[in-house]
């Protein structure tokens, strides 16, 4: 029976605590994946992978080790981009799932607000990161770690 792991670009990451809240509440093992400074943790179930220095170091990595039914946390869309294609279950750090149905559209918006950026047309601002994301990133995570879960009869 296949193991589910969640797999977290963590580079950056806003929602590493909320996580470890609901992996800990399902049983599932956490690899955080980042090119540096994660704190260690003490806890079986957390693992910390650091990679080297390359720009996409820590994207190659969770592709090569995420499986069918895993789940990733991320915010590059090119990264959910590879994973949905490999059949992993992605979710953005607010709570936005990334489909085989949704991911052509946020390829393409991210191209374009990259182009309208570049050409000076729009500025580079994200939006600040919300109690209201955090929230619909714990109830997301939750409603994927149950579907996930149901797929492969644990």
């Amino acid at each position: 029976m296949q193991t589910i792991q969640i797999f977290v670009d963590a580079d950056a990451c806003p929602v590493k605590d909320e996580v470890v809240k609901v992996a800990e509440r399902h049983g599932l093992l956490v690899t955080f994946v980042s090119n540096g400074g994660l704190r260690p943790s003490r806890d079986p179930m957390i693992r910390n992978v650091v990679v080297g220095k390359g720009a996409d170091a820590a994207d190659d990595w969770i592709v090569d080790n995420a499986g069918g039914n895993d789940i990733a946390i991320t915010a590059d869309v090119p990264l959910a981009a590879r994973l949905v294609e490999k059949g992993v279950h992605v979710l953005g750090p607010t709570g936005r799932p990334f489909t085989p149905e949704s991911i052509g559209m946020a390829v393409a918006m991210r191209d374009l607000k990259q182009h309208l950026r570049e050409s000076g047309e729009i500025k580079g601002y994200n939006p600040g990161f919300s109690a209201k994301d955090r929230s619909a990133f714990l109830s997301a995570l939750d409603q994927t770690v149950r579907r996930a879960v149901r797929s492969t009869g644990q």
